[in-house]
């Protein structure tokens, strides 16, 4: 099966572009046999994906390793998929896309999901080309939503977007261009480990399998610029192994 170009109408319409990292979907699945399925047309189309059995297994990685979007079954063995849905929207993982695929399509289902925070809702059995274009309206909307031009306020940092810049209690940082395009992206993803490998793809614009300590170098000056240790309530981690996450602290 052909997995869809970067210029498929009809197709996902999400692939990275050039050598950017494949985006990334975690698949709360309890069945098997669907799981493996689904897990084979999402990596057909370019994605990566990381099949779950259960919550247990969903949360632990979370905390460890980030994800673009996940596909959520309303029955599980430990939980329930709208128990997964109120944890995320109340962690970190708040801003996580979350799209529901269940058997269950009772209407009252349908709306008590959207309300409680989710993105989308699919009924089993599911059509790959509906899921794969399902995924990319999301995530257009996701990538849309965190890109606004008008000022954003993190408690006493304010990003200003149309202006390139970041202001601590009114007073504006010098920050390169580059350093701005990162503090963006770490605070578009507060409170999510962001690996090194995406923000190579997606900041620097590399290859994701080049070796280099330029990140950390410009991590460790963006910390101590924008003063990300914890005095004004933000806190810039290096998660060993992982790469780094900005969280309050």
């Amino acid at each position: 099966m052909r997995a869809p170009s970067e210029d498929d109408s009809g197709g996902s319409g999400t692939l990275r572009r050039g050598s950017k990292a494949p985006i990334r979907v975690g698949l709360l699945e309890d069945d098997p046999d669907q799981g493996r399925l689904y897990q084979l047309w999402l990596e057909s189309a370019g994605y990566r994906a990381r099949l779950f059995p259960d919550a247990a297994s969903f949360r632990r990685h979370l905390a460890d390793e980030p994800l673009d979007i996940a596909l959520v079954d309303w029955e599980l063995p430990d939980s329930s998929g709208l128990e997964v849905l109120d944890w995320l929207r109340e962690s970190p993982e708040h801003g996580l896309p979350v799209i529901f695929i269940t058997v269950r399509d009772r209407e009252s289902d349908i709306v008590t999901a959207l309300r409680r925070g989710a993105d989308d809702y699919l009924i089993k059995p599911l059509r790959q080309g509906e899921l794969l274009a399902r995924i990319g309206a999301v995530l257009r909307r996701s990538a849309a939503n965190g890109e606004v031009d008008s000022p954003t306020e993190f408690g006493p940092y304010v990003l200003d977007a149309a202006h390139k810049r970041v202001l601590l209690d009114g007073r504006e940082i010098a920050l390169t261009q580059r350093e701005y395009e990162l503090a963006a992206y770490l605070f578009r993803r507060r409170g999510r480990i962001v690996s090194r490998e995406a923000l190579l793809a997606d900041v620097w614009k590399m290859p994701t399998d080049v070796p280099t300590r330029t990140i950390d170098t410009h991590m460790s000056r963006l910390r101590r610029k924008l003063e990300l240790s914890g005095e004004h309530g933000w806190r810039l981690s290096a998660i060993y192994q992982h790469g780094y996450r900005l969280e309050p602290g």
